[in-house]
């Protein structure tokens, strides 16, 4: 937290819409690629000369340009500058902080997400998405290059549903729709990982366990802070009456909310998991302490009476008859193991044991 805090601290006094990078460096260098489709033909390829990213007023069909990467603050001006977007867009979009939330421009429309990776060590990274929504083309700002988008790209290769018959507004759908459904892979891999930690915790729980239970609320807060803005603004979609979504449009981004309240549910179901199970984990710790400390007890009220008669026989007076006796020795010895076992017997038939 004081990292994060450290560096949005980089922009106080500036004025609104400087343009500073807020977040981790991912890529050397952005990476442009363009995608030109309609019903019957499909264009990709990358760009390396931002004039091939204007759009003909006369053109067809929908333009869509990702670009990984965002360091490259000179190239974020340009192609502000190309699609005529509002310096407080490109600031939102250089600040890798921002919460869930659709920002209407007239002219455009700006969506911010957020989705999540699962690191190699089981950990989730969080990376920001922006989507910037036009009349016939639409661009998509990622901090890297990964593999999330994939199934949408695959869908306009081969032509599939209706992706490439709709416009700009269902290619927005099919991007939050599987930030959307990514959500519920995360949520799988949590859920194994709380299962273990579930058995892990019942059989035997070590202090390891508390931390993985930490560690996992963490997440889940994380998770949370990202689901449920993102949960209104896809719902402020469904609801929008701006002409850049078309009425036939509405019902997907409605579909997607469903979803999103899914998500929504399961955090909330795998939150109270955790929390139960933190406080069983301490129930447990209460009771295995408490297992000791019987045991502890009886061994001390066993031994109570016997170091009575230890401390009688142990006393320097000269006159004691039974240490003439002949057996005394063994008389004693008899008394106190027969103690020891009575009281054994009585704790016994008592449950304390």
């Amino acid at each position: 937290m004081p990292k994060a805090i450290k560096k949005r601290s980089v922009k106080t006094g500036l004025p609104p819409g400087a343009l500073i990078h807020i977040g981790e460096r991912h890529v050397e260098h952005a990476n442009i690629a363009l995608f030109e489709f309609d019903e019957s033909r499909f264009i990709e390829k990358e760009i390396h000369d931002l004039e091939e990213m204007r759009i003909p007023a006369d053109k067809t069909g929908v333009t869509w340009i990702n670009i990984d990467g965002l360091q490259d603050i000179p190239l974020l001006e340009q192609v502000g500058q190309v699609f005529g977007l509002h310096s407080l867009t490109l600031e939102d979009i250089l600040n890798t902080e921002q919460r869930p939330k659709i920002e209407d421009y007239a002219d455009y429309l700006y969506i911010v997400l957020k989705i999540f990776n699962i690191k190699s060590d089981g950990g989730l990274s969080l990376e920001q998405v922006s989507m910037v929504l036009g009349p016939n083309w639409i661009i998509s700002f990622q901090e890297k290059g990964g593999k999330l988008l994939d199934p949408v790209r695959e869908r306009l290769r081969a032509g599939r549903g209706r992706l490439r018959k709709a416009g700009p507004d269902y290619l927005a759908h099919a991007i939050v729709d599987g930030i959307v459904d990514s959500y519920f892979v995360i949520l799988d891999s949590l859920g194994e990982r709380i299962e273990e930690l579930e058995n892990t915790l019942i059989s035997h729980p070590i202090p390891e366990t508390l931390q993985a239970i930490q560690r996992l609320k963490r997440e889940m807060i994380l998770l949370r802070k990202s689901v449920w803005p993102m949960r209104e603004m896809i719902g402020s979609l469904g609801r929008s009456d701006s002409p850049l979504i078309r009425e036939s449009s509405l019902i997907y981004f409605r579909d997607v909310y469903d979803h999103a309240v899914q998500v929504i549910d399961t955090i909330e179901t795998y939150r109270d998991m955790l929390s139960g199970m933190l406080d069983i984990y301490l129930s447990t710790l209460s009771n295995r302490m408490n297992q000791v400390m019987k045991v502890l007890t009886v061994i001390a009220t066993v031994f109570m009476p016997l170091t009575f008669i230890a401390g009688i026989y142990g006393m320097n007076f000269k006159y004691m008859p039974e240490l003439e006796w002949t057996w005394g020795y063994f008389a004693v010895w008899g008394i106190m193991v027969g103690i020891a076992v009575l009281m054994l017997i009585y704790f016994k038939h008592r449950k304390w044991l």
